[in-house]
């Protein structure tokens, strides 16, 4: 940086990897945002030394970890998509807290629904991504935590187009004017509309009484722009909404496990974002998911994520080998080289070092990472390499052919430095009865008299049949009929899923 206009990146800098394009748009998404990224965060400084903080400043980055100002200033492109990630690190801290290594993140917020799969405690990461979208957007080729995202969310819009089919999203009302029912002069009908016309939602309580909502708002949307089209009654109209809604959110998880070669059986969902709940047990039973975790402050989990995150730096160097002619000596010192960057950047701790080379089958454009040990490098370490790739190949496409020459693309460091992290406490147990009450609710047909419960209320080991509403602050979770919840000792939910009918 020369000065507060002037800002430069220079590539080898930034991104040591081939692919020239790729490189290149990266330098440049780095030096387009640098200048007002760097202002910002000087004034931040400021403002924070001003006031006295004595505590730790750190940026998020969007592969999970955090880094330090000075490192943020020179390399911005790494905060780009950052927002979304800390709830799945917190999700995957939560999942090994309670005795769950595999666990699937899911994330509904007003505008859409994200998910992202956790093996062994560890968000599954993509190795770039474009900003902007795959067809018109810039590609930056740092690593992201990987994360599918749909366009369904609490401010989804849904319409009846041309052809007369119901659509849900990626059209959103937002916060402002929101949906109908917020009485900020929405009109259209949203998935929060169908929810509070479902009885889902209280309207003296959404936001904890702050924003009180409007049912004959909402069933007035509904009625105008999906029951009266479709030939339906409002009900049967919010229904088909939610419905719609849950199967979009259910192929945004079967993105993260399925299609990548995982058993969604196998893992726990971990439900957030303040309309996750609401709708997590539909979506696990879609796909046969038996356990759902809702965590505590789930319209907070995000932030939670960021204050638990840890100092973390991803190094690559291009080694472009096919795999019988690699010198692993040579790959040693590139190991070493990252290895000393890594120190050098993190400063003098105890650095958690992990590496990777990516494989892939001669000829082919995609690779995967084949996690490594350089103390173990040895001319015949290539087998150990070669075995490790066939096996995960199998594992992600369900082939692999032993026949065909594999060659190394790139090499990884992943260097954390360690923190005494923890998720966020147990809330404080609010005195008084926990059953509040009871209201009319729809879940599948006519309405039942269901159970309302307030979730500070709830008493550590105490369990709640479905069907129930558990309500708090920004958030509301909905147990369907054969679903069966329980508080653990730290206050998170278990969810024990009905099975599909």
């Amino acid at each position: 940086m020369l000065n507060s206009k002037t800002y430069r990146s220079i590539s080898h800098e930034i991104l040591r990897e081939y692919g020239e394009y790729e490189r290149i748009s990266t330098t440049v998404l780095n030096s387009y945002i640098g200048a007002r990224v760097s202002a910002y965060l000087e004034g931040l400084e400021r403002m924070l030394q001003e006031e006295g903080f004595a505590g730790s400043f750190w940026i998020m980055q969007s592969n999970g970890g955090v880094m330090s100002p000075p490192v943020a200033r020179r390399l911005p492109v790494a905060m780009l998509e950052s927002g979304p990630v800390g709830g799945f690190i917190a999700a995957a801290r939560t999942g090994v807290a309670l005795g769950y290594t595999n666990v699937i993140g899911f994330d509904m917020g007003g505008t859409t629904a994200k998910a992202n799969l956790a093996r062994d405690g560890e968000p599954q990461m993509s190795h770039g991504y474009h900003i902007g979208g795959y067809a018109f957007g810039q590609p930056m080729m740092l690593p992201v935590v990987d994360t599918v995202e749909v366009g369904s969310g609490g401010g989804s819009i849904a319409r009846v187009d041309h052809t007369g089919s119901l659509k849900v999203g990626p059209v959103s009302a937002g916060a402002d004017p929101g949906p109908a029912c917020y009485g900020k002069g929405g009109t259209e009908a949203t998935v929060t509309d169908a929810n509070l016309l479902l009885g889902r939602l209280d309207p003296a309580q959404f936001l904890g009484g702050e924003i009180p909502l409007d049912v004959g708002a909402a069933r007035e949307a509904i009625h105008r722009s999906v029951a009266q089209p479709l030939g339906l009654s409002e009900t049967q109209a919010a229904l088909a909404i939610v419905k719609i809604a849950v199967m979009n959110m259910s192929l945004a998880v079967r993105q993260v496990s399925v299609e990548r070669g995982y058993d969604p059986r196998d893992f726990v969902m971990i439900a957030f974002g303040g309309a996750g709940p609401l709708h997590a047990a539909e979506v696990a039973r879609s796909l046969h998911i038996p356990l759902v975790v809702v965590p505590n402050f789930p319209a907070q989990f995000s932030a939670a994520g960021m204050l638990v995150a840890e100092p973390r730096h991803d190094f690559v160097r291009t080694y472009y080998r096919a795999l019988d002619g690699t010198d692993f000596r040579e790959l040693g010192r590139i190991a070493a080289e990252m290895e000393m960057l890594a120190r050098d950047r993190l400063g003098d701790v105890d650095v958690r070092m992990r590496h990777s080379l990516e494989v892939r089958y001669r000829g082919q454009d995609f690779s995967l990472p084949i996690a490594v040990d350089p103390t173990r490098y040895a001319e015949d370490y290539r087998a150990t390499v070669r075995n490790a790739f066939h096996q995960l190949h199998q594992t992600r496409f369900g082939y692999h052919d032993a026949d065909l020459a594999l060659e190394i693309v790139n090499a990884h460091l992943v260097a954390i430095a360690p923190r005494a992290v923890d998720v966020l406490p147990a809330p404080s147990q609010r005195e008084g009865p926990a059953l509040v009450g009871k209201r009319a609710v729809i879940f599948d047909g006519e309405p039942i008299d269901c159970p309302v419960y307030r979730r500070e209320s709830l008493a550590s080991r105490e369990q709640i049949e479905g069907p129930a509403i558990i309500q708090e602050y920004a958030s509301t979770t909905a147990l369907f009929a054969e679903d069966r919840a329980e508080v653990t000792a730290s206050g998170e939910l278990l969810i024990h899923v009905g099975s599909p009918e």
